[in-house]
């Protein structure tokens, strides 16, 4: 071996097997494949489903904790979020913010809205903050263009002697 280098060992390679970056099975598993043991489960149970069900309503009736709870979270969907009765004052420009981040304070500090929906409000105001400053930025560099525009306009048809500075 002049070359420095070492063969390649045969077989599998240890600790990483393929290339970085690409797995041994690019495709993935299909979309929809089920566990095996999901499935034998799932034929098990199959022609019991009425009387399992039967049993854990009696059961939870008959006062099982577990049962009762298994019960109620099929019965109930699970509470992501709650509708907040909340009273923002109307935003129209910049300057209405700080009444309507007083209000969501407020309310936090009452105890009418968790920390986590005063959070959610306030980044629903900061997103109107900004769309109002986008649409003054535009309204304003609207004004600048057509300024200039009647500028050069100006300049055109004053001829080539008179210069105006911008």
């Amino acid at each position: 071996m002049a070359d420095g280098a070492s063969p390649k060992p045969l077989g599998r390679v240890r600790g990483r097997p393929f290339e970085r970056g690409r797995s041994g099975n690019p495709a993935g598993r299909r979309t929809g494949s089920r566990n095996k043991t999901t499935e034998a489960a799932a034929a098990l149970l199959a022609g019991e489903s009425e009387t399992l069900t039967r049993k854990a309503v009696e059961l939870a009736l008959g006062g099982d904790p577990t049962a009762m709870r298994l019960c109620i979270e099929r019965v109930l969907p699970a509470c992501r979020e709650r509708t907040v009765n909340f009273a923002l004052p109307p935003i129209e420009s910049a300057a209405d913010i700080a009444a309507a981040m007083k209000a969501v304070t407020s309310a936090l500090a009452d105890g009418a809205i968790t920390p986590g929906e005063a959070a959610t409000i306030a980044a629903v105001v900061d997103t109107f903050v900004r769309a109002i400053e986008t649409s003054d930025f535009d309204r304003r560099l609207q004004l600048v263009e057509d300024d200039f525009a009647n500028r050069a306009k100006a300049e055109a048809s004053a001829g080539p002697g008179i210069r105006f500075n911008f």
